[in-house]
């Protein structure tokens, strides 16, 4: 790569000074707003620490830095369809609602979303973030090929011919900037929701493989399951009455009760194409609750009624700390930081209450019982997991170190808590 001229100082603009729950106040001493590649390539030339901001929703402190925090919503919000290879490539601070508004007028969609439109792209892929389905990988797992400003400023290409490929794509912000990425794509389709209610703990394998997407709600205040999302194919047939032991809810719902439900993607059956039907969240509206602290524990998908027995134990502790606690499924990849590394998983996800001191206490002891079950934690969520464990939890953790310290020998793009779990 051609070294940059000499150019003038990045924009330093509006960048969140907090994160989207705003449990986490960002230490960096300067914040910055790019308007173009060069000028991005020249910010991270010439600083000694710098992150990436994307939408702000993690809930920890693996994007924070006391160096130069940067923003790419100044840069262009590009999108470019390959159809003879069925790819896009977007620009990675679009958000995935945004995206999938464009291919959807194109005739095109992708395989699978999370639960809120709202995430950027690049930030979502960096840490692995999902949607549900057994038969679907987490957001990542779509990616072909990425473009990166490394730690010197040049801009790197890499694609799935690499042999770090695997390594780079979940790279959760420490290997550079990502600035661009390709993301396979599939023809457009329609999706049914369906909410049932008060589903048993035996029944919850079967449900989740009961549709194209399903997540099962809980509030861990009764042994039966609340609810039931079900995302299923417009020519499934519509569950019975008494599926599964459950009720058709007869009015849409939110997840958490008591918060409003327009918010929310359509019910009851109504079709409508996959953007606005596999996210839980309408983009236009404040998506969860807002106050909360969030935490998310991946386990194998072959465990689930044992899980389900282990949290039972500490029900009476998750309960009055508790919004909402969703599971859902993903399945197994290839990429190195994944969750879902070669395991199809479970993923059980909790909201909590927005109050750190209440929390932390009992997610030591989520983790204790999880813990049989070799837990891999959403690295851009709160965990308390043990580093030398969680090491343990990767087989292609050394792998990752050894990439680290080759594309960020200084360790410009290091964190705190990155530290704390792969240190130098």
């Amino acid at each position: 790569m051609t070294a940059l001229e000499p150019g003038g100082p990045p924009a330093a603009a509006d960048v969140p000074r907090r994160n989207w729950a705003g449990n986490v106040r960002y230490a960096a001493r300067e914040f910055h707003r790019p308007d173009t590649i060069d000028d991005l390539r020249r910010l991270v030339a010439g600083s000694t620490r710098l992150r990436a901001v994307g939408s702000g929703h993690s809930f920890n402190r693996l994007g924070d830095t006391d160096g130069d925090l940067v923003s790419l919503a100044g840069l262009p919000p590009t999108i470019e369809v390959d159809r003879e290879r069925g790819q896009v490539t977007v620009a990675g601070a679009m958000r995935y609602g945004d995206v999938g508004q464009h291919l959807h007028t194109q005739g095109h969609a992708l395989a699978n979303l999370a639960s809120l439109p709202h995430i950027s792209v690049a930030g979502a892929v960096a840490t692995a973030t999902h949607g549900s389905g057994q038969t679907h990988g987490n957001l990542a797992t779509a990616v072909a090929a990425l473009e990166i400003v490394t730690a010197d400023g040049d801009l790197l290409h890499v694609d799935r011919d690499d042999d770090t490929f695997a390594g780079i794509v979940v790279g959760l912000g420490a290997l550079g900037v990502v600035t661009r990425l390709t993301l396979d794509v599939v023809p457009t389709f329609d999706l049914r929701q369906y909410v049932r209610l008060d589903l048993a703990p035996e029944a919850l394998d079967e449900a989740l493989g009961s549709a194209y997407s399903v997540s099962v709600f809980t509030d861990w205040r009764t042994p039966r399951l609340r609810e039931v999302w079900r995302k299923q194919s417009t020519d499934q047939s519509p569950p019975e009455a008494d599926w599964l032991g459950t009720t058709a809810a007869d009015e849409p719902r939110h997840p958490v009760l008591g918060m409003p439900a327009e918010n929310c993607t359509p019910q009851l059956g109504v079709p409508g194409p996959w953007h606005e039907r596999l996210p839980h969240f309408k983009l236009g509206f404040t998506p969860s609750s807002g106050d909360e602290l969030q935490s998310e524990y991946h386990v194998p998908r072959t465990s689930v009624a044992e899980v389900l027995a282990a949290l039972a134990e500490v029900a009476h502790l998750i309960a009055p700390v508790l919004q909402v606690c969703e599971l859902r499924t993903v399945a197994a990849d290839e990429l190195w930081l994944s969750p879902n590394y070669r395991r199809d998983s479970l993923a059980v996800h909790f909201t909590w209450v927005d109050d750190a001191d209440a929390v932390l206490p009992v997610l030591a002891e989520v983790e204790e019982r999880l813990a049989p079950f070799a837990p891999r934690p959403h690295w851009g969520k709160v965990f308390v997991t043990d580093p030398r464990a969680l090491a343990a939890r990767y087989p292609r953790y050394a792998d990752f170190e050894a990439l680290l310290a080759d594309l960020d020998p200084k360790g410009k793009f290091r964190t705190d808590l990155l530290d704390h779990y792969i240190p130098r």
